[in-house]
């Protein structure tokens, strides 16, 4: 049985770059992906009738030159900058939604937003009736500041 695999190393660097293009599908940043560069490199010097010691060192020179150049690249290619995403408050700011509860004037009530019921109070303390259609303009905690839209 080793025999057979001392005699086929290129078909272990092909199960091991296999391998690491499975593992890269779960991560997504191109890390993994410049190892499987390096095996499949690897499994052709292997094809060839070099060494092993030719083979471990083809596999780490690839690697390395793919973590330098390959990666970079497939990055700035496939993963545009886009603007900050917004979270928590930020993201509240400026979204529609409906009274679901009538909020009172100089007092409280709730807004339905994207599923979840929120406690609010309008901008200048007005009444506002149910199911209106309301902008949140801000956020205090858990309470949200809306007016009519």
């Amino acid at each position: 049985m080793i025999d057979f695999f001392t005699t086929n190393l290129w078909l272990i660097w092909v199960i091991i770059s296999i391998l690491c293009l499975i593992l890269e599908l779960s991560s997504g940043d191109f890390f993994i992906l410049c190892f499987a560069i390096g095996a499949a490199v690897s499994a052709i010097v292997a094809g060839c009738g070099a060494n092993l010691t030719w083979q471990i060192i083809v596999f780490a020179v690839v690697s390395a030159l793919s973590l330098l150049l390959v990666r970079p690249a497939l990055l700035k290619k496939l993963h545009k900058p886009q603007r900050e995403r917004l979270s928590n408050a930020e993201a509240m700011i400026g979204q529609e939604g409906r009274v679901s509860e009538s909020i009172d004037a100089g007092g409280y009530g709730r807004v339905a937003i994207d599923g979840d019921d929120w406690k609010a109070r309008s901008t200048d303390g007005s009444a506002i009736d149910k199911d209106v259609r309301v902008r949140v303009v801000n956020m205090d905690s858990i309470i949200l500041t809306v007016e009519p839209v």
